[in-house]
């Protein structure tokens, strides 16, 4: 089993040292499900909540939670994101699957940022409809896909080395 990365020494937390990395493209996909009343999920799709139009507001704030992810995540590297998108789709009658895929070159990957984009999508989600549906649940939070970098490609549901 691989030692912790975050963790030096003498057992404390500490930022990895990636200066001697070589640059490389390195992706990551994450996803969401966001479930609620069919109801409210018709209020969504129909755009009729008071809030306003809740997947543009979450997908704004996906993108920008990824953006800020360094801040909100001690060890997280500062990273120059070269593309972030986050996606809806419509599951079934009472859900939403986000997804967020989140691209750089440099020397470190961005896992974090794709899964910090649909955190804060899928909790925008729930700000927005929360006057409608208090019962909506967030679930799944979770890396699908990532490439790139020492440790290569991963794809959740495949055996991965």
């Amino acid at each position: 089993m691989e030692e912790l990365s975050h963790i030096n020494k003498k057992g404390e937390a500490n930022m990895v040292d990636v200066s001697a990395k070589v640059s490389t493209e390195r992706r990551a996909v994450a996803s969401a499900l966001v479930r609620m009343k069919a109801e409210t999920l018709a209020k969504v799709k129909e755009n009729t909540l008071n809030k306003g139009d809740v997947l543009a507001t979450a997908r704004i704030a996906g993108i920008t939670a990824a953006k800020k992810t360094p801040d909100l995540i001690p060890l997280c590297h500062p990273i120059m994101l070269g593309s972030i998108n986050v996606e809806f789709n419509y599951k079934g009658e009472d859900a939403i699957t986000i997804t967020a895929n989140a691209v750089t070159v440099g020397q470190t990957g961005v896992e974090m940022e794709a899964m910090t984009a649909v955190s804060v999508a899928a909790l925008t989600v729930y700000d927005m409809v929360k006057a409608v549906d208090r019962g909506v649940t967030i679930e799944n939070i979770r890396l699908e896909e990532k490439n790139g970098g020492k440790s290569g490609t991963y794809k959740r549901g495949e055996k991965n080395g």
